[in-house]
């Protein structure tokens, strides 16, 4: 937990020890303000005073953290210290006149592309991720002109009163002036995610002072509300907040740490090494064989520099660009950027069954006594409950408020019931409760009147009402309450229990401890129908091999007739009380073989993740009420809707417009195609520097002269780095998105065996023609002839590059290439273009500069015929490897 210490100074402590201390009136009274809210005339004058409630940055600060953010990529690092060795190399150990500069210009070059696109992609995600989050829409319950009123946030000014209920952000610093078993969790602020209870009317000891964090009285931006419900007065807004002063040093949200994240860092590790041991092999072998240890040196490195992917931040920032923004266009809002990769990868995603199988457009069906009929008394005791209850919103209440204004007098319910107080709902009770004076018929008369789930409701009843009468709740009586439950249940009506209690006395303010002795009037019969599509979106998340978990707080019976509708198997079923006395054993079990769980607690939703994330799975959460937010921290990638309460928003990876699971499937989708794309660069990098390390190094032993010039060695590595970065705008196969993506580093050892070796054949083959056909055939055998040396540079130039080139055409998909597949035309072009002016260049005026001399034209048909020898060599690969293992 944060202490205040003396670097947090930029904190005014003073003033919200003061503001802690002093009363209500008081504090009313330095803000100008008053219980009953501002007008809109003084909220607009209290913003120009006190500032917007928006927390600003230095935008030129975020641009240089983003532009260290491109230079300090593991790759760009080993790249640039490549270049400072070339450096010293050129300048320090080749003698004075025999400096590369040009192979020094096409490093500088390299770096200056791989962090300058790099840097780009980075201002044009954050630019992408403002313009989208504004689709996001986080609002709070303000007290202006006498009404409450739901507004932006950003709209909060100091001395506005904030109405708080279950699920709440809060949007500033605020005093509490009214508080009912009010809990809230700190997590942002201090990393403490357990919930605290906030009291409005509470004496600050002088123990408490020094820890100001902690004020019982005081809510700071970034705090939620975990349960119970009050009104506080804003103090301090946007910057002028204790969020606001920390900002500048944390995050308000961790970014998750993905498998793809993981694995990247591995395969960082793997080519850094691997570079630091293949400078010294070729700077040995090639100072040996041919004496020049300068020379050796600075080809050792330009070769390292193959094993740098320099663009692969560039390819992986592009990738989550194209992909926020095509699911911006479906309706979603991403973020966090790496949340695209990981939806991709998920193989379970969890649902809550409330607005995501079903309509979210809860019906009161029946309110029935215990006689099973329809009776005004029981809507009536119901309104009460509903209508009195400032808590958490809830589609129950608003269909018993709907059904008893079109059967009631509401507006004579009001004037003969007024509130004394409530006691909130919360997940452990499942149960909410008001207390209301009747001054009507039993005038002064209280009545706590509390709706609940039947199992809490039945333990905390004594007794029944029917008819009439009232009678003692007999065992009798509880079954034949459970059975007409059942009943109801079986039609898919989801059924609470209404009862009440007469004169209750409490000690102090009213609290949980009161529900007890309660006698039991009704039913409340609840019916949220399907979604027709919901049918549908379920069967294409199964043939996209995607296992969908429903979770619920409603009962078996309830559950199972919704799921018997959208087609899901109902055979196994567990309920809270079975997770919570599962061993881990027993739960890697539970969890592969059922897919719907009754009954849960927020704290049982994150058990059965958890197990599925021990069993290896990629697991989705999707969620919008506060009873997900547990779960949401700790699946891997989590979705919400755009009307969700503002801490599930909040906590979300992903927010859709609507809670449909079918603009869900389009995610996981357009997520595997960003995912099959990074993947198509880190395919067609390894195998071609796989393949160029082999040809080097065997190369290096038996020519009697470099392979090629570092310069050309560069120029080529360049060329082919720059025709990648189309690869984010390449399709991807059906066959391939209907299946989870999940990167392992463990699997690619094999397939760099597999297709590393083929360019390495090409390779060899073309250097025997050219060192003992071409090259002979038209300047002689004289190998050390500076002739034979330039055409063998630029035949095999010319050669590397095309071969490059087509493993980007023929790794792309399983199939053939050009016939069976073929890449998107902006793929094409670029590709075949570099290709193209790549092989222009020993016929150019800077071919002498660069090493090279220009070759007759039919030596493009030998270039052809390798080409065709390429794609027919890992053709009969691809088949074979397809045997044994996925491509």
């Amino acid at each position: 937990m944060l202490k205040p210490a003396k670097k947090r100074s930029n904190v005014d402590i003073q003033r919200i020890q003061r503001i802690a201390r002093e009363s209500r009136s008081e504090t009313l009274a330095r803000l100008q303000a008053s219980a009953e809210g501002l007008s809109t005339k003084k909220a607009e004058e209290n913003r120009r005073e006190y500032g917007k409630n928006e927390i600003r940055t230095n935008t030129n600060a975020s641009k240089w953290r983003l532009l260290w953010e491109s230079i300090a990529t593991p790759f760009t690092v080993v790249l640039l210290v490549l270049t400072l060795l070339t450096i010293f190399t050129s300048y320090i150990l080749v003698p004075q006149g025999n400096n590369d500069i040009d192979t020094i210009l096409v490093m500088v070059i390299m770096l200056i592309i791989s962090v300058g696109v790099n840097f780009a992609q980075k201002i044009r995600i954050a630019k992408v991720t403002e313009k989208i989050l504004e689709m996001v829409s986080v609002t709070t319950n303000i007290r202006r002109d006498g009404k409450n009123v739901e507004l932006p946030t950003d709209e909060v000014v100091v001395g506005d009163v904030i109405n708080l209920s279950a699920g709440d952000m809060i949007p500033a610093d605020m005093k509490l002036l009214t508080s009912k078993d009010l809990f809230c969790s700190s997590s942002y602020l201090d990393g403490d995610s357990e919930p605290v209870e906030k009291v409005a009317n509470v004496s600050l000891k002088p123990s408490m002072l020094a820890d100001y964090l902690n004020y019982p009285n005081i809510l700071y931006e970034g705090m939620t509300v975990v349960s119970g419900s009050g009104s506080a007065i804003v103090f301090a807004v946007g910057n002028n907040t204790v969020f606001g002063k920390k900002v500048q040093h944390i995050f308000r949200k961790k970014v998750k740490v993905t498998l793809f994240d993981r694995e990247i860092k591995q395969l960082a590790k793997i080519l850094i090494v691997a570079a630091a041991i293949l400078v010294p092999v070729l700077f040995l072998i090639n100072g040996v064989t041919k004496g020049n240890w300068g020379e050796s040196l600075i080809f050792a490195l330009a070769a390292a520099v193959g094993l740098t992917p320099e663009v692969l931040p560039i390819i992986v920032n592009s990738n989550l660009t194209k992909g926020a923004i095509e699911m911006a266009k479906q309706g979603a809002v991403v973020k966090q950027m790496n949340a695209i990769q990981n939806i991709g990868s998920t193989d379970v995603f969890c649902i809550d069954k409330t607005g995501t199988l079903t309509q979210n457009k809860v019906v009161l069906e029946r309110h029935y006594d215990l006689n099973m009929q329809e009776k005004p008394r029981i809507l009536k005791f119901s309104y009460l409950n509903a209508y009195y209850q400032t808590g958490m919103e809830d589609l129950i209440d608003k269909a018993v408020i709907d059904a008893a204004g079109d059967e009631l007098n509401v507006n004579e319910i009001q004037r003969d019931y007024n509130k004394i107080d409530e006691i909130p709902f919360d997940y452990i009770r499942k149960r909410m409760s008001v207390v209301v004076v009747d001054n009507d018929d039993h005038h002064g008369q209280h009545i706590l009147v509390t709706k609940g789930a039947a199992e809490g409701m039945l333990n905390i009843s004594s007794k029944v009402e029917v008819d009439g009468r009232i009678e003692k709740l007999t065992s009798a009586w509880r079954e034949k309450i459970l059975n007409q439950i059942n009943e109801l249940n079986d039609d898919g009506l989801r059924v609470l229990l209404i009862g009440y209690k007469v004169n209750p006395a409490p000690v102090g303010e009213f609290s949980a401890k009161d529900e007890n002795d309660l006698t039991i009037i009704g039913y409340l019969a609840y019916l949220d129908p399907p979604k027709e599509s919901t049918k549908e979106a379920l069967q294409s998340l199964k043939d996209d091999n995607v296992n969908v978990k429903i979770f619920t707080g409603d009962n078996e019976a309830v559950t199972r007739a919704i799921a018997l509708q959208v087609g899901l198997n109902v055979d196994t079923v567990y309920d809270g009380e079975q997770i919570e006395a599962a061993t881990s054993e027993e739960m890697a079990k539970i969890v592969e073989k059922c897919d719907i769980f009754v009954h849960l607690t927020p704290e049982l939703r994150t058990k059965i993740i958890n197990a599925l994330q021990k069993n290896g799975h990629i697991v989705g959460y999707m969620g919008d009420g506060n009873k997900d937010t547990l779960a949401m921290k700790v699946a891997d990638v989590t979705v919400t809707s755009n009307n969700a309460v503002d801490i599930t928003k909040e906590s979300a990876d992903i927010i859709l417009e609507q809670k449909d699971l079918q603009l869900l499937e389009e995610m996981i989708i357009t997520g595997r195609k960003v995912f099959s794309n990074t993947m198509k660069y880190i395919k067609t990098f390894l195998v071609t520097n796989f393949g160029s390390v082999i040809t080097m190094v065997v190369a290096s032993i038996i020519l009697p002269f470099l392979p090629l010039l570092p310069l050309q060695l560069l120029i080529l590595d360049l060329l082919y780095s720059i025709s990648c970065l189309v690869i984010p705008f390449d399709s991807v196969s059906r066959s391939y998105v209907k299946k989870p993506q999940q990167w392992s580093i463990r699997k690619w050892p094999k397939f760099m065996f597999s297709f590393g070796p083929i360019p390495a054949i090409v390779d060899f083959i073309m250097m025997a023609l050219m060192f003992y056909v071409i090259c002979p055939r038209l300047v002689g055998p004289n190998y050390h002839h500076w002739v034979f040396i330039s055409l063998f540079y630029s035949g095999m130039f010319i050669e590397s590059l095309w071969t490059r080139e087509m493993v980007i055409h023929t790794l792309r998909d399983e199939r053939f290439p050009f016939f069976g597949q073929h890449a998107t035309p902006i793929v094409f072009l670029v590709t075949f273009g570099i290709a193209i002016w790549g092989t222009a260049l020993p016929s150019s005026s800077i071919a002498a500069s660069l090493g090279m001399t220009d070759l007759p034209f039919d030596f493009l048909l030998v270039i052809f015929i390798i080409e065709v020898i390429y794609v027919l060599l890992t053709t009969i690969v691809k088949k074979i490897y397809l045997k044994n293992g996925k491509f």
